[in-house]
């Protein structure tokens, strides 16, 4: 940012909103888009490189979802801050994003000077929330509700330092699920599945799916 400019990296699944978005931060005061990524981990090795100051982040994508890749970069370009746009703004994934440590979360019906001020207020080291999420915040925090926090129907610390998608996966194993049934479920690959169950194991150090679902019961992660 050392030219004035914002340098933004917009990440979205979907074609027709990469380029619209890039369209029209173009042509915003204070902002240059750098780049444009197709999924999550597509993300993350553009931010590597790239290097810049704000992610502009959907999280429903394939292969890696923007929960994921928030907290990936994160550990990797802590330099960047990331600001979620997306179309779903349910608690779950709100809260889940904020606690892998987006700074801004807007929803897609944001104007043009909405997501110019959330970049601009993120790459100065602030936060800026909608203000309808930021109202369901106060009010789960004021209720003492704080492991609302937590990824999607999972613990508030993952164990194994597994990721939300390797425990949404790990679940449905729970449930019994096929890989072609999971992959059905999450909206992936049946390749991307099968990667998931390969972390899984390495990182828990089981021997197969059996000893994957005793797991899921153990820590709670599947409850019957």
């Amino acid at each position: 940012m050392g030219d004035g400019q914002v340098r933004v990296l917009i990440v979205d699944d979907q074609k027709v909103v990469r380029d619209g978005l890039a369209m029209i931060l173009g042509f915003l005061d204070g902002i240059s888009v750098v780049g444009v990524a197709v999924d999550g981990a597509d993300a993350v090795r553009q931010a590597g490189r790239l290097n810049p100051d704000v992610v502009l982040m959907d999280l429903h994508m394939p292969v890696l979802n923007g929960v994921e890749a928030t907290a990936i970069l994160g550990r990797e370009v802590p330099s960047c801050g990331v600001v979620v746009l997306t179309t779903f703004a349910d608690d779950d994934w709100v809260f889940s994003a904020l606690r892998a440590g987006a700074k801004g979360f807007l929803t897609k019906d944001a104007d043009a000077e909405e997501i110019r001020k959330a970049l601009l207020t993120v790459a100065a080291g602030d936060a800026q929330l909608d203000p309808t999420v930021q109202r369901r915040l106060l009010e789960v925090l004021g209720r003492g509700e704080g492991k609302a926090l937590a990824a999607p129907g999972l613990p508030a610390a993952a164990p194994g330092g597994l990721t939300p998608r390797e425990l949404d996966v790990l679940a449905l194993i729970a449930e019994g699920l096929s890989n072609t049934e999971i992959a059905g479920r999450l909206f992936v690959s049946d390749s991307t599945v099968k990667t998931h169950i390969n972390h899984l194991l390495a990182k828990t150090a089981l021997r197969d799916r059996a000893q994957l679902v005793a797991y899921a019961f153990r820590q709670g992660i599947a409850t019957g």
